[in-house]
C-alpha cells in the first residue's frame, strides 16, 4: 500500500495532491474544521504542512503587525499540535510556505511578521502569478538534507531560482531546527531537523512545478521516508 500523506490546507490546490501521487504517496486532505489531531495522526505515515495565511503572533509572544493576516484560531491550534506531535514522534514532514512558519513556532521559534517593512532592502517575496515564476534565488547549504535532496536542481551551483508568495518568514529559529537555505536579502528560506527521518520546510512552492519536475525530489524523499515508517508500523511486535 502507498504511504498516506496528510495535507493541511484549507481548499488545497490540486498541485499538492498530484505532487504526492507522482511521488508514490496517497494524499489525505486534513480539514481542521471537522477533524481532531488525535484521531487523524494514527492514519498518517507522513504530513505536509501546507500554505495559508499567518500564525497568530501571540502564539510566539509578539504583538500583531498591521499587515498580519490571521487564520481562525482553531486552525492555528490544529496545525501547531500536529507539528509538535510530528516532531515528537519523528513523523516525516514537509513544510511549504506557511508550513515552515508553523513548524518553527511549534519548535519555540518566532517569525518576521512583514518582510517588506521589517527587512532591510528586501527582495520581492510575493510574486503571485504565474505560479512558477522565478521570484529570486535561494542559497542552499550543500551539507544540509535539503542540499542533498535538491542536488539535481543545484548542479554545480550554490543556489537556484524559486517561486515565492509569502510576506512572513522565520526570525528566531526553533529548538532542534537548523537553517538550510537563505535568500540574498537574509530572509530564511528553509529549515530542517537534521536528526529526523525527514523534516524539511521551505518557503517557496515546490508543488506548483509538478508538470515540469523541478523540486519533485522533495515529495519523493517525503514519500520514501513515509513508506519506511509505514512498513515499520506493519511489522508484528514480536517479529524477529
Amino acid at each position: 500500500m502507498a504511504p498516506v500523506i496528510g495535507i493541511t490546507r484549507f481548499d488545497p490546490s490540486v498541485d499538492f495532491v498530484v505532487a504526492v501521487q507522482r511521488a508514490g504517496g496517497e494524499p489525505r486532505i486534513i480539514d481542521w474544521r471537522f477533524e481532531q489531531v488525535a484521531s487523524v495522526l494514527p492514519e498518517l505515515d507522513g504530513v505536509i504542512l501546507g500554505s495559508g495565511d499567518d500564525v497568530a503572533p501571540e502564539l510566539y509572544g509578539a504583538t500583531p503587525h498591521p499587515a498580519t493576516r490571521l487564520v481562525p484560531p482553531e486552525q492555528d491550534r490544529f496545525e501547531l499540535e500536529l507539528a509538535r506531535l510530528a516532531l515528537d514522534g519523528d513523523l516525516p514532514l514537509l513544510g511549504i510556505c506557511r508550513g515552515p512558519q508553523v513548524l518553527n513556532v511549534a519548535a519555540g521559534g518566532t517569525l518576521v511578521q512583514d518582510i517588506p517593512s521589517e527587512v532591510s532592502a528586501p527582495l520581492r517575496h510575493a510574486v503571485p502569478t504565474p505560479l512558477t515564476a522565478g521570484a529570486h534565488e535561494v542559497w542552499i547549504s550543500r551539507r544540509s538534507r535539503l542540499g542533498t535532496v535538491l542536488r539535481g536542481e543545484l548542479g554545480d551551483a550554490e543556489g537556484c531560482m524559486v517561486n515565492s508568495r509569502h510576506h512572513q518568514s522565520i526570525a528566531l529559529v526553533g529548538a532542534s531546527l537548523e537553517v538550510s537555505a537563505m535568500a540574498p536579502d537574509g530572509v530564511i528560506e528553509a529549515v530542517e531537523r537534521p536528526e529526523a527521518a525527514f523534516c524539511v520546510a521551505v518557503q517557496w512552492h515546490p508543488e506548483n512545478y509538478w508538470r515540469t519536475g523541478e523540486f519533485q525530489s522533495l515529495f519523493t524523499e517525503l514519500v520514501t521516508a513515509s513508506r519506511a515508517r509505514h512498513a515499520a508500523r506493519r511489522v508484528p511486535p514480536h517479529a524477529p
